[in-house]
């Protein structure tokens, strides 16, 4: 290939052994049996801003911050921080908040306005309650605070920030809050960033949760593929917001070396070589980019342009992959024996769409919400393959099929019945929130397969699925493309840091009717497709 000085595309060799057929990538190329897209409603789609575009809105959106505040009844003590700005073809903007109280974070006080062209405003809250604490002086002392933070773990090596004075809105009253993050080692090697809010008055723990989100995957080889590289053959891509890929060799700290070759081949195919991994890693995020691009209008994770990075060779025989927002990163292990890496193209998909639902609606990392950020990167992971079109890791409802980690050739987890994998739940019930997240992901997978598909047996890209529904009724789906164009307006423009099970039905009926129109054929299949999970 010839060398040029601007950034290009780079082929992977792969080894013939490990390929069922070598095939180049075809981008947006989709399969599938309820494949046909539905006519968006134009006005209604997000526009994909430029780097500099969305920071202006944002700037915009700030100055005005006050006047919206006073506009939608926020009391003098409260204030407005912008995080996002989404502005729909119609000129409908979406703009997200974050809340202070008194110069105090309000956790759990976040909040969309929505403003169309003619000036009328709705408002989508994380909660309803108004913003309000007795004092802001607290009784029990931040070092108390941080002391029961650390003793409420069970992690290796951990240490903890000076505790954050805040206000806890998240689960019911306001109340002045200490919150402390909390780092360590979890068991499997992990790395750990617990947030751990603490009643300021009483020193009661208020709620924690695990900040790192992790997410299993396969090793499927896409085959021969292009990348993005630098004219001096380093893994990094600087037409998709300068993405770079780092060996961390082993290491569970820091960036790593970025990888960098004598020629423009990288990787053989074989675990062996360091370069498969990051050339797998660098693939996939390359793919996901696309697909927010392309299918989402979304211009990178943030909506900025600019690129997360990748990690590989992630500690010893690690069997994990996870996003951490501290970095702005994705990091893989090398899977049992250092021989199965997990960086393939649904697992790319999966830990960058953790980075995209945190930059948007945050879902917060337990109960219904978390089941809801898994499902959210499950379902995109899963639409990031299927965007694909590689013949050699076709697209499926399968998450992590490839990895065999039960032994016997089963997938992880399945979306078109959760429960297949002994643990996950098929349909909504009180008792999905105290699930693990992984396995509270359940039903929104579930309802995502049938928006996708409907109900019954069919057979996608060899792949026999058969999916039932609670109460027995026939669902018919609108196609994948149509359901997760759906779900990401949801998410970016519906969804808050609390949104559960009914919310979530919530806000993908508003986009579905801001798409489509209220009562269209995708509205009506998003309603029935709830029900269908025993959510009303």
């Amino acid at each position: 290939m010839t060398r040029q000085q601007s950034s290009h595309r780079r082929t992977t060799a792969r080894a013939a052994a490990l390929l069922a057929s070598a095939a180049m990538v075809v981008v947006g190329v989709q399969t599938g049996s309820a494949n046909a897209d539905a006519q968006r409603e134009a006005g209604a789609t997000a526009l994909a801003f430029s780097g500099s575009q969305r920071a202006a809105a944002v700037q915009e959106a700030q100055a005005g911050a006050a006047a919206t505040g006073k506009a939608i009844g926020l009391s003098g003590k409260e204030a407005l921080v912008v995080r996002d700005v989404v502005k729909d073809a119609d000129g409908t903007v979406h703009t997200r908040y974050e809340r202070t109280y008194e110069g105090l974070p309000v956790l759990g006080g976040d909040l969309v306005v929505h403003q169309k062209k003619s000036g009328a405003r709705s408002t989508t809250k994380a909660t309803e309650a108004r913003i309000s604490v007795a004092t802001t002086t607290a009784a029990v002392p931040s070092a108390t605070a941080k002391q029961a933070a650390l003793a409420s773990g069970a992690n290796a090596s951990e240490a903890a920030s000076t505790a954050r004075k805040v206000i806890w809105a998240a689960t019911g009253k306001p109340v002045l809050a200490w919150e402390t993050i909390v780092t360590g080692v979890q068991q499997d090697g992990t790395p750990s960033r617990r947030q751990v809010v603490t009643d300021a008055t009483t020193g009661k723990e208020l709620y924690a949760y695990e900040m790192i989100e992790t997410g299993t995957g396969n090793t499927m080889y896409a085959g021969q593929v292009t990348l993005g590289t630098s004219g001096s053959y380093t893994l990094t891509d600087a037409l998709r917001g300068g993405h770079k890929t780092y060996d961390l060799n082993g290491g569970t700290s820091g960036t790593g070396s970025l990888f960098t070759n004598s020629t423009d081949t990288w990787g053989n195919g074989l675990a062996s070589n360091r370069e498969t991994a990051a050339a797998d890693a660098h693939y996939g995020a390359a793919l996901t980019w696309d697909f927010y691009k392309n299918e989402l209008g979304r211009n990178g994770i943030r909506g900025d342009g600019v690129a997360a990075y990748s990690r590989v060779h992630y500690g010893n025989a690690y069997v994990n992959a996870f996003w951490d927002d501290s970095c702005f990163c994705m990091t893989y292990g090398d899977g049992i024996n250092n021989t199965h890496p997990l960086t393939s193209i649904d697992v790319a998909g999966h830990e960058m769409s953790h980075g995209l639902t945190s930059s948007t609606a945050n879902l917060r990392y337990s109960g219904e919400s978390g089941g809801l950020n898994e499902a959210t990167s499950d379902i995109l992971g899963t639409s990031v393959e299927f965007y694909a079109g590689n013949a050699t890791d076709a697209g499926d409802y399968l998450i992590g099929e490839k990895i065999d980690i039960n032994g016997n050739g089963t997938p992880l987890r399945y979306m078109d019945k959760p429960s297949k994998d002994g643990k996950s739940a098929d349909y909504w019930s009180k008792s999905v929130g105290r699930l693990n997240v992984h396995y509270s992901s359940g039903p929104a997978n579930h309802f995502f397969y049938l928006l996708s598909e409907g109900s019954g047996s069919k057979t996608i890209n060899g792949v026999t699925y058969d999916s039932p529904t609670y109460d027995g009724s026939t669902v018919t789906g609108i196609g994948r493309t149509a359901a997760y164009k759906i779900w990401y307006k949801a998410l970016s423009t519906y969804m808050t840091s609390t949104t559960g099970y009914s919310g979530a039905r919530t806000a993908t009926l508003n986009a579905a009717r801001d798409l489509y129109g209220a009562g269209s054929t995708q509205y009506n299949a998003v309603a029935s497709a709830w029900t269908a999970i025993n959510v009303k």
